[in-house]
C-alpha cells in the first residue's frame, strides 16, 4: 500500500508557473512508473506526463515544452513544473504510480490538487 499526496496547486494567471509535488508514503522502486494526469470538468482524465521505469519520460503534446516532470528518489517525490500556463490547463491534477514490484503489480492514485489558470 502506497499513499500519494499531491500539493502545489492553486490559482495562477495565464503565463504564470506552478510546481506540483507528489509525495509517496514509502519507497518506490526505480522500476515503477510515476506520472501526472489531469481531469477538467466534463472531460475525460488524460495523461500529462509520466516517467516509465525510472528513465523514460513522455509528455502529452499539449504540455510538451512547457511542463517538466522529475523525481527525487531519496524523497520518494515526483514533481511537475508547469510553465507558461494556459487557461486550458485548468483541471484537477492527479499523481499516479503503477508497475510491477517485488510483491506484484500495483496501481495507486492521489486525491488530486486543483490548478486554475485565469486569463
Amino acid at each position: 500500500q502506497v499513499q500519494l499526496v499531491e500539493s502545489g496547486g492553486g490559482l495562477v494567471q495565464a503565463g504564470g508557473s506552478l510546481r506540483l509535488s507528489c509525495a509517496a508514503s514509502r519507497s518506490i522502486s526505480n522500476l515503477n512508473n510515476m506520472g501526472w494526469y489531469r481531469q477538467a470538468p466534463g472531460k475525460q482524465r488524460e495523461l500529462v506526463a509520466v516517467i516509465i521505469s525510472g528513465n523514460i519520460i513522455k509528455y502529452s503534446d499539449s504540455v510538451k515544452g512547457r511542463f517538466t516532470i522529475s523525481r527525487d528518489i531519496g524523497k520518494n517525490t515526483v514533481y511537475l513544473q508547469m510553465n507558461s500556463l494556459k487557461p486550458e490547463d485548468t483541471a484537477v491534477y492527479y499523481c499516479n504510480t503503477r508497475g510491477l514490484g517485488v510483491r506484484g503489480s500495483y496501481d495507486y492514485w492521489g486525491q488530486g490538487t486543483q490548478v486554475t489558470v485565469s486569463s
